[in-house]
């Protein structure tokens, strides 16, 4: 077995955790940097030992990476955008558009459209009568449609208003346009170029299905614009969201499929470099080299090396090195799950993929065990990094890969050979277009299929150490024979304890208001929503307002909440919004985000009153923020439903997590949204569940059901004429092991978090029956 280099390891382990901490401790790496710099210097000078040269790699790598880090953020503080930004200015920019204009459903702040987004680099700023030149990265927003037509390199002066960024990285503000763009200069004709050939794949798979359609640009493109939310949440539970971007393996995947072929055509040995160079540039002149596409382009470069050569020893400081050189070049990449999923699928093929192919071709043919080994190793690799994100284990994402993987770099290479074929024989790239639809229609159907298995997820710990314990798992699994018995023992018992189901709670009990580990509260408004979300001492995320406002400011008050940064309004009906002003009464809110669907407008209007100089804002699908101890994802609306009530199905739904534990804070969704939300993420689970629609007995029990929260708060008015909660819903939610807190007979109702265990409290000492 060949000899690992890994005496790059620990410099790619420094640049990626300097660039990593260097947004949130700015000063603090600086001060580090500078001395690790000094440290790593001494050591060369003093020491010429092996350790000693490898202590000293790392030292200056992340050195550098750090003073690289926070020399981006000071260019991006330092000039006016950042300054007029905070203070939400309205100016007009010179700007270059930088990237595709891209569609985002249901986050329009101005209606019923969609939000188009334009990354774009501002060259000149004019504000309060002055003017400077500048090189800002910002993000357009625009409702406009026509946005969706300009092309990378194109410039225009354009107004709107600026805000801040809602995470940190590159850029320096949000700029909001209203009405269509103005007249653009031409763009260079490599952009031109670029554009027509993707214009041309969009036209040559015009032809095939809605889900092959929008796949095959996905796939060679990165454009999933085309692709319907539900099918992405398919993706998702089968363990495939890897195929629907332009990834590392992706291309690893294309390359070796090109380079089969060439070797198959007679291409010599020495020739198959220039081979895969070219395929490369060809790639990255197609979908544009954007950041995304050449670290996907560099992560598949070297998993191909690390296949092709079969020496891990090889390629193992291969990848060290890509790490390092694009930490180096985008420091960013540090905090992107794309960049750590696309090394670590790449670390499966290096150091994974030969070993099993060689294992597996003793008992099947080669082109079998590649087959196999490949899949298995990247979603094994990528295991713990999904854990991350979405607190679930994937049962069927290794045969789905399995199955799917095959698929994608025939559809890939005939996607490209449609892309590259247009501008030269239209029906020819039709052809190519066709052909490419059918493996894409494969991949589809392995993942509808896997996503619809029961069981298809399992829930799994959650954040760092959920992600530990399944790589301590993964670890034991590929040296198994290596092992000694009390190790394979600790890791059984380590993943028992990871998928130990939670521990049944008690009945709602009455104690001392307010608790002090409370970790979500259900107000007693009357018939309406107000929940507050723990987000430090004095802090918290409040969800909706109530009706009444002397009524959510008496729970917040008791609490003893002083700092809201953020409310959300899930939508504009009274019950929820009515209460506004005791929300505010005062507290200190820094941002309100509603529902992208203004209705009814009149109370729109009223919520736009009383927030008064507060910044309203339209949570995206998929956004995720944080704030204090209270972190969240916005998981609906993906898009508008006219069934039943629109503005009910408007809601905006959060997947919030406080100190491990998951609450799904559903708003009035109805059983429209309710299936439709099902059916994008049936893996979705929590374990506090806000009852949709105040327990309305219009509920969609499958995704009641698939939630399997251990807390129902049902927020309802006592004697209330609607019904709610309403006796089925009860029944369910009781068959499914869940504590039921109401406020109608509880009062104000909090889920604690007690030695590790959930536990339900109520204001009222005695129970109200109804």
């Amino acid at each position: 077995m060949d000899r690992i280099d890994l005496r790059l390891l620990p410099a790619a382990a420094a640049a990626w955790l300097a660039a990593w901490v260097t947004p949130t401790v700015h000063r603090t790496t600086v001060a580090v940097a500078v001395l690790g710099a000094g440290v790593a210097a001494v050591l060369l000078v003093r020491s010429r030992t092996a350790g000693a040269t490898v202590l000293a790699a790392a030292l200056g790598v992340g050195a550098a990476a750090g003073l690289g880090a926070a020399a981006r953020g000071t260019a991006i503080a330092a000039g006016p955008v950042d300054d007029l930004a905070v203070e939400r200015a309205t100016v007009r920019v010179d700007l270059r558009v930088t990237g595709d204009p891209a569609v985002r459903p249901t986050a329009s702040r101005f209606g019923r459209g969609e939000v188009v987004t334009v990354p774009a680099l501002v060259e000149r700023i004019l504000a309060r009568g002055t003017t400077t030149d500048v090189r800002t990265r910002v993000l357009v927003l625009a409702t406009d449609h026509d946005w969706t037509n300009l092309i990378p390199g194109q410039e225009l002066r354009v107004a709107g208003r600026l805000s801040p960024p809602r995470s940190h990285g590159p850029l320096a503000a949000v700029l909001q346009v209203r009405g269509p763009p103005p007249e653009a200069t031409a763009a260079p004709w490599r952009d031109r170029a670029a554009a027509d050939v993707r214009a041309g794949l969009r036209s040559s798979v015009a032809g095939l299905g809605p889900a092959e359609r929008g796949l095959v640009p996905g796939l060679v493109l990165g454009d999933t614009s085309g692709i319907d939310p539900e099918l992405t949440g398919d993706f998702q539970v089968a363990g495939l969201s890897h195929v629907l971007a332009v990834s590392g393996s992706n291309l690893a995947l294309l390359l070796g499929a090109v380079l089969g072929l060439a070797r198959l055509a007679g291409v010599r040995l020495r020739a198959l470099p220039v081979v895969g160079l070219v395929t490369v540039v060809v790639f990255v002149f197609v979908a544009r080299p954007e950041p995304s596409l050449l670290r996907a382009s560099v992560m598949g470069v070297v998993g191909v090396l690390g296949l092709a050569v079969g020496r891990r020893g090889r390629a193992a400081p291969a990848l060290c090195a890509a790490v390092i050189v694009l930490l180096l070049v985008d420091p960013w990449l540090a905090r992107s799950y794309g960049f750590a999923l696309s090394v670590s699928a790449t670390a499966g093929l290096i150091f994974l993929a030969p070993r099993w192919c060689d294992r597996l071709a003793r008992r099947m043919p080669r082109w079998l065990a590649t087959a196999i080994a490949v899949p298995a190793a990247a979603q094994a690799a990528c295991g713990p990094v999904i854990v991350l994100l979405t607190d679930e284990v994937g049962l069927v994402a290794v045969p789905a890969n399995l199955l799917a993987v095959p698929a994608v770099p025939p559809a890939m290479l005939l996607g490209v050979l449609a892309a590259v074929t247009w501008p030269l024989c239209p029906p020819l790239s039709r052809v190519f277009g066709q052909l490419a639809g059918l493996p894409a229609w494969w991949i589809v159907t392995v993942a509808r299929c896997a996503a619809d298995v029961p069981g298809a997820t399992v829930p799994w710990l959650a954040g760092a150490r959920g992600a530990l314990v399944l790589a301590l798992l993964t670890l034991a699994v590929v040296t198994v024979r290596q092992l000694p018995p009390v190790a394979v023992g600790s890791v059984v018992l380590a993943v028992v304890l990871a998928l130990r189901p939670p521990v049944p709670l008690p009945t709602v009990l009455p104690g001392p208001w307010p608790p002090r580990d409370w970790v979500v509260v259900a107000c007693d408004v009357g018939q309406g929503d107000a929940l507050a979300i723990r987000a430090g001492p004095r802090s918290a995320v409040v969800v909706d307002a109530g009706p009444d406002p002397a009524a959510v400011d008496r729970c917040l008050r008791r609490l003893g909440v002083r700092e809201i940064p953020y409310l959300l309004l899930t939508h504009f009906h009274a019950d929820h919004v009515e209460g506004l002003p005791g929300v505010l009464r005062g507290r200190r809110v820094a941002e309100i985000g509603v529902s992208p669907l203004p209705d009814p407008p009149g109370e729109v209007e009223r919520v736009q009153r009383w927030a008064g100089r507060v910044p309203l804002t339209h949570p995206a699908p998929g956004e995720q923020r944080r704030a204090g101890e209270a972190s969240w994802r916005v998981v609906w609306p993906l898009r508008l439903i006219d069934e039943g009530a629109p503005a009910n199905n408007a809601s905006v739904v959060l997947l919030v997590q406080v100190r491990g534990v998951r609450i799904l804070l559903t708003g009035d969704i109805e059983p429209p949204a309710q299936a439709a939300l099902h059916r994008a993420e049936p893996g979705l689970r929590a374990d506090v569940l806000k009852v949709p629609h105040h327990g309305s007995a219009h509920q969609h029990p499958p995704f009641l059901a698939s939630v399997g929260a251990r807390v129902a708060l049902a927020s309802v008015g006592a004697d209330n004429d609607y019904g709610h909660p309403a006796p089925a819903v009860l029944r369910l939610l009781t068959a499914a092991r869940a504590a039921i807190g109401r406020t109608d007979r509880h009062g104000d109702v909090a889920v604690v978090l007690r030695a590790g265990r959930l536990a339900v409290v109520r204001d009222r000492p005695t129970e109200r029956q109804g």
